[in-house]
């Protein structure tokens, strides 16, 4: 498990944090017909770094270190791309309705329609991906989490993500639309309590940032799975712009990176006030 996943911190408060589309570690399997440039489109570049001021502060952060191309996982493990797989899927199927723009489970296309694969991938592939790098994601985020909650009686959980700053072909929202600076998601108020999601929102606002909510992201599988705000259990996904911080084009980061690196800390600082 060490090689696919890594936990930075450890629990002084109950906020955790967890990164799960900034790795780049290519799997020797992956067999894919584009580059790995062209497969690192997808990825939320330097997210972990971005918020490195949570474990110093207590708050411990869990990176997935492979790309999230090869496997996403921010879907549930029953969530395949049917479309994607030779012959009949013998596992759970429990599909969200990104199959249809190819980010499944395991990606099928690019941004741009391009396929991923020159061929299908066997059941047999899938179920290995599924087990040797979604179930140990999984089981990790929920052991820390339910460790956290044990300790302090309740957990807030920070889902990062990055975004790309207008949206692409296949994006949820229209082609070309301009995104916020940051995009919160808690599935319309089930995920954490409104507060929670109030309060983040009004300081990252108070910082200058432009701000909106569940526009157009709600949060997926992460913050799903394990929230239950009546049980103290609140789970908010923080999408952020990555004109803010990197070149798009290039992947490097941008003279804006070390600013909102330092807005982030502060962020996290307020939060553990508020908790």
């Amino acid at each position: 498990m060490s090689g696919i996943l890594e936990v930075r911190g450890k629990a002084a408060i109950p906020l955790v944090l967890d990164s799960p589309h900034s790795g780049h570690v290519f799997p020797d399997d992956f067999d894919a017909v584009v580059s790995e440039a062209e497969l690192r489109e997808g990825e939320d570049c330097y997210v972990d770094e971005l918020y490195a001021g949570g474990p110093e502060i207590g708050a411990p952060l869990l990176a997935a270190l492979w790309p999230r191309t090869y496997l996403d996982p921010n879907r549930h493990a029953g969530d395949v791309d049917l479309d994607l797989i030779e012959g009949s899927w013998p596992g759970e199927y429990r599909p969200s309705g990104k199959a249809k723009v190819g980010k499944a489970l395991i990606w099928r296309t690019l941004e741009d329609g391009r396929p991923i694969y020159a061929r299908k991938l066997s059941p047999e592939a899938v179920k290995k991906r599924i087990d040797a790098f979604h179930a140990p994601y999984h089981e990790k985020i929920k052991n820390i989490l339910n460790e956290t909650h044990a300790r302090f009686g309740r957990v807030y959980h920070i889902n990062c993500h990055s975004m790309r700053s207008v949206a692409g072909r296949q994006s949820e929202d229209r082609e070309g639309s301009v995104r916020a600076d940051l995009v919160l998601g808690d599935r319309d108020g089930t995920t954490c309590d409104p507060k929670f999601t109030e309060f983040v929102r009004a300081a990252l606002a108070g910082m200058g940032y432009q701000v909106k909510v569940n526009d157009p992201y709600k949060g997926v599988e992460l913050v799903r799975a394990y929230s239950d705000p009546k049980a103290g259990r609140h789970s908010l996904q923080i999408e952020i712009s990555k004109r803010l911080y990197m070149d798009e084009a290039t992947l490097r980061k941008s003279a804006g990176f070390a600013g909102l690196q330092k807005n982030l800390s502060g962020l996290l600082k307020e939060i553990k006030a508020f908790i």
